[in-house]
């Protein structure tokens, strides 16, 4: 009898356990935080270190598992530390150039086309993914649901991500100016997650009935087998814009920007580099356009009108 007693203890200490990892993947963290990567100093130069700052576009952890190996290739290639900092929002990391407390950063096309005039940043790279330089925004819903187009989310629950993201907030917030409506007259409730893999994350427990998150993002997740994206699909596609930049502050040297931006682009070609990228199923970097990004300025300017 005691040693039933004991099993059955067990059986329910283990089964709280799984319980409680599983409300776990949703949780706060402290985006304050800054990470070094150190790297022996070379003999007799000065030491140096470049300032990279990366918004949670994905959970905080897995932004930095997905941009560290990146950052680090550059650092060695270039000769000098790598210092990564992350913050919760796009806003946090722009206002970080004009108080020159980052070098470089990678942030959303958004804050890019309408914003880099104020926050003194211009870019260098934009990486192309399955072919393309381009993205898109995708309105995802749990896959057992029964919503097939945008109209069937009237007075139901939605997840926007960043404030100032482009696929994650600015793009479904246009759909409906289109219909004659607001995000606010249209949706029962809306959340912002403050990364896209947490907007995948509540619709696919269905803590919300939709979202709108980055197509790169979830085509990663789902070329990934990852357990909540295969619980979503996507019921609609945006039109295409210029990939989400890495951006250089104006105070960096043009030389340093040079070397910068030549390691980046050549990454492909280097074993090691092209390791990299595929793993993060990125195909190579490129030089961006600025008229990729004008969809995103008509967007804005018709919402302002």
């Amino acid at each position: 009898m005691k040693q039933s007693l004991w099993v059955a203890r067990l059986v329910l200490m283990l089964l709280v356990s799984v319980s409680c990892i599983s409300d776990n993947s949703y949780t706060e963290i402290d985006f304050t935080d800054t990470v070094l990567a150190p790297k022996p100093p070379t003999p007799g130069g000065d030491e140096k270190t470049l300032r990279v700052a990366v918004a949670a576009m994905i959970s905080p952890k897995q932004t930095y598992i997905f941009y560290k190996e990146i950052v680090d290739y550059l650092g060695e290639t270039i000769d000098m530390d790598i210092q990564m900092l992350q913050r919760k929002t796009y806003k946090e990391i722009n206002e970080m150039f004009l108080v020159d407390k980052i070098d470089l950063a990678f942030i959303c096309s958004g804050p890019y086309a309408l914003e880099k005039e104020k926050y003194h940043f211009k870019a260098v790279v934009t990486p192309v993914v399955r072919g393309s330089p381009f993205y898109q925004s995708y309105l995802i819903v749990n896959k057992k649901s029964h919503f097939r187009k945008l109209s069937d989310l009237k007075s139901h629950t939605f997840a926007f991500s960043d404030p100032d993201s482009n696929t994650g907030s600015l793009v479904p917030t246009y759909w409906l100016h289109l219909d004659g409506t607001t995000p606010e007259l249209f949706f029962r409730k809306t959340h912002f997650t403050y990364s896209h893999d947490n907007s995948i994350l509540t619709v696919a427990k269905s803590l919300v009935d939709a979202a709108a998150v980055d197509g790169h993002k979830w085509e990663y997740f789902m070329a990934k087998n990852d357990t909540d994206t295969l619980k979503t699909r996507v019921i609609r596609k945006s039109e295409k814009f210029g990939s989400p930049p890495l951006v250089v502050s104006d105070q960096l040297s043009q030389a340093l920007v040079n070397r910068i931006q030549h390691v980046l682009l050549s990454m492909h070609v280097n074993d090691k580099g092209k390791n990299i990228l595929d793993k993060l199923l990125i195909d190579r970097f490129e030089v961006p356009d600025e008229e990729w990004y004008k969809p995103i300025k008509k967007m804005k300017h018709e919402l302002a009108r």
